[in-house]
């Protein structure tokens, strides 16, 4: 994450060191653990001192889990949110009637915990698919909830994992209108990860003031480039919410797509977008590395995102980089069923600094550089398909004995 707000320093958008989902003003996190877990944090939530504009993006899949239902209804009834709460260990999904009664339940329960109407909460839930919530455990974690001004967004950020080996949070502040604004944000995901909106949830926060529809927008324009961009093993989940709070306690005028600092605005929520994509690729289930795919020369950015996401997804692509084997072929069979036009003759592939192909044709390089390079726990592939200004880029990881071995006994 670090090295990511490196690349935009000069852009004005500070990393907050310790930053997390509770930086900006206004806004307590913590989580508990209620059993549905045998032993780990298993509940969280999130609150803001006061209603926040709210936007989200949800999963694409058919079978969207009853949380994600009731959220969208709190959301549509005002576009404001003033608490969030979250389970892992059971995703509430493929329940029936009983299972949206049941996330009805925990949205009135939270809002009656929280003293805010049921239409400003939201709720999320992750984890195994076609059980029911225990609502016992739930009404326990609820119960446990407690609004302090110390921070226990750490505890948040572990409630909400599931196969994820580690918390993911971040933090930026930039200056607006000569106010201190922080973005903040904690994610979960680590299997079932595919471009448009893949299993993870991520929950952003800022305390800065900004106009509904312009707030969507971004939401939706930096999903795109940053969670819909990553992959692990090709599987989107029923569950997959990214949702964004703007409570304004910063005090800037309100931000909105006219507002000259509109697109530093956009950059910061970028970084933090970007970074928690990025962490849940590291973390990808049994994986060893990350891998980054930078496609440039498409006829169109959304030509190259198709390219780069065909790479990533390729699980031949993913096996040659766990072993370390610079088989370039399996990139330039991934480029060939992308479905983008794409020529032959002009595909260039770098593994790193190595390069393997040039204008279609195979190159000599040095073996043993290339193994050498792909041993490191950061992998970037280049694709120059020289055909054009589109670019882009997408994130992944190996595929490793140890994703078998964690999915094989998901249940047990």
């Amino acid at each position: 994450m670090t090295e990511q707000v490196k690349q935009v320093a000069e852009q004005e958008v500070t990393l907050l060191p310790e930053g997390n989902i509770a930086t900006p003003q206004g806004f307590t996190a913590g989580g508990v653990h209620c059993g549905i877990r045998k032993t780990k944090l298993d509940f969280g939530w999130v609150y803001s001192e006061v209603p926040a504009t709210t936007a989200g993006v949800y999963t694409i899949n058919t079978f969207q889990a009853a949380p994600l239902k009731v959220t969208q209804e709190s959301i549509k009834s005002g576009q404001k949110i003033q608490a969030l709460l979250v389970n892992s260990g059971i995703a509430n999904a493929c329940t029936g009637e009983q299972g949206l009664a049941d996330a009805y339940q925990m949205r009135k329960w939270g809002a009656a915990a929280f003293r805010v109407p049921e239409q400003f909460t939201a709720i999320a839930s992750t984890g195994l698919i076609g059980e029911p919530l225990p609502m016992e455990k739930i009404k326990y974690g609820i119960d446990q909830i407690q609004l302090q001004t110390n921070n226990l967004a750490t505890r948040f950020g572990k409630a909400i994992l599931t196969t994820d080996t580690r918390e993911k949070a971040i933090a930026v502040e930039i200056e607006i209108d000569g106010q201190k604004i922080s973005i903040g944000g904690a994610a979960k995901g680590s299997g079932m990860i595919h471009p448009n909106m893949a299993t993870m949830l991520s929950f952003i926060t800022t305390d800065a003031a900004v106009e509904e529809g312009a707030l969507s927008s971004a939401l939706k324009d930096i999903t795109n480039t940053s969670f819909n961009m990553i992959t692990v093993d090709g599987d989107t989940s029923t569950n997959d919410m990214v949702l964004m709070l703007a409570n304004g306690k910063a005090g800037n005028q309100q931000l909105h797509e006219g507002h000259p600092d509109w697109s530093l605005f956009k950059q910061g929520l970028a970084v933090v977008c970007e970074a928690l994509a990025k962490e849940i690729a590291r973390d990808g289930e049994g994986a060893t590395k990350l891998v980054e795919v930078q496609v440039e020369g498409a006829e169109s950015d959304q030509a190259a995102r198709a390219v780069s996401k065909a790479i990533i997804s390729s699980n031949l692509v993913k096996t040659a980089i766990h072993g370390a084997d610079a088989n370039w072929g399996r990139i330039i069979t991934a480029i060939g069923y992308s479905g983008q036009p794409v020529d032959p003759d002009k595909v260039s592939i770098s593994l790193g600094p190595v390069l393997v192909v040039n204008n279609g044709m195979p190159v000599s390089f040095d073996e043993a550089a290339a193994k050498d390079y792909l041993l490191q726990d950061n992998v970037s592939i280049h694709t120059d398909l020289g055909s054009g200004t589109g670019k882009a880029t997408a994130w992944g990881c190996d595929l490793s004995y140890d994703y078998v071995r964690i999915n094989a006994s998901y249940r047990t």
